[in-house]
């Protein structure tokens, strides 16, 4: 019986050599087409045949014919160099792009306010390439690239896994914003404590942003009194507009409300720190060619709107 080679000692070379020769039927030619010489071929195919331990070939006075061992055999020879063939093409329309996937998190202000104009510039530029979504909250998307879910995501930091790798991409301002009921706040320079004459719109609990507000209220000495609950920053600008309190959103996110003077912004005289917004990939993943042409279409994107 002969023996089973492992993949890595596989000669590929002599199936190349036996499959050009079965479909010519001719040493010489097969040698032609090989950019070979003949005596290489008939060499090539006495290795396989003694690898395989049978005859692969009978020899003709005008070639050479397949044996039943042999016909056998090129069955699946031809399937595994169309596999191969299939292989380099498939990694060919990759590199054009002309293929694939990309698969991205993040919340839905960040679709909506940063990631769109670039989905819009990718999707028109490779047009082929399949576009995957996650919309969810920060801890959510990292959870979903730790499982291999999707290839990339926006978030804010910190990332709550060493797994996880960040770079960042903006930094923004968060604020307090209010309609025109409580207005007159908005006139002078208010102090944090002084937001508890106003109720407070932020978001749930399981929310990045509301950890993030009331660790900044604690490090104050501020125990946040919150009124509303909401689960988006649609809700949170469109309840504030009409009146029911303060709501705190990044600034950047308010921009149209702001000009339009359907919201204020509250001056309050602590600073509020800075966000950071970062890109988070796994750090034991290379990311695929379609994530990568993403990322520089994002920062290019962001760049432009700064």
């Amino acid at each position: 019986m002969a023996p089973i080679y492992p993949m890595n000692q596989v000669n590929v070379e002599l199936y190349r050599i036996f499959l050009h020769t079965a479909r010519l039927g001719n040493l010489t030619k097969a040698a032609q087409q090989l950019h070979i010489t003949q005596p290489s071929v008939s060499y090539a195919i006495k290795q396989l045949e003694s690898r395989l331990e049978v005859k692969l070939f009978d020899r003709l006075s005008k070639g050479v014919q397949l044996t039943p061992e042999g016909s056998a055999l090129l069955e699946y020879v031809e399937q595994s160099f169309a596999l191969l063939q299939a292989g380099e093409q498939k990694i060919a329309n990759l590199k054009k792009l002309s293929s694939g996937e990309l698969r991205v998190g993040a919340s839905g202000p960040m679709f909506k306010h940063l990631l769109l104009p670039a989905l819009d510039h990718f999707h028109v530029r490779y047009p082929d390439v399949r576009i995957r979504l996650s919309q969810a909250k920060s801890s959510d998307i990292q959870h979903q690239l730790i499982e291999g879910q999707i290839d990339i995501g926006l978030v804010h930091l910190p990332l709550n896994d060493e797994r996880l790798a960040s770079n960042h991409l903006i930094s923004q301002q968060q604020i307090f914003v209010v309609g025109s009921a409580y207005r007159h706040f908005s006139k002078k320079k208010i102090s944090a404590n002084e937001l508890n004459n106003i109720p407070l719109l932020l978001f749930s609990k399981d929310s990045s942003t509301r950890d993030f507000v009331e660790k900044w209220l604690l490090s104050l000495g501020i125990e946040a009194q919150v009124d509303i609950e909401l689960g988006s920053l649609d809700l949170l600008i469109e309840f504030a507009k009409r009146g029911y309190g303060a709501a705190f959103v990044a600034r950047a996110f308010a921009e149209q409300e702001l000009q339009d003077g359907t919201l204020f912004e509250l001056q309050i005289i602590e600073s509020i720190p800075l966000r950071s917004i970062s890109v988070a990939t796994r750090r034991d993943m290379s990311l695929s060619i379609s994530a990568q042409q993403f990322m520089e279409v994002l920062i290019d994107s962001l760049k432009s709107s700064i």
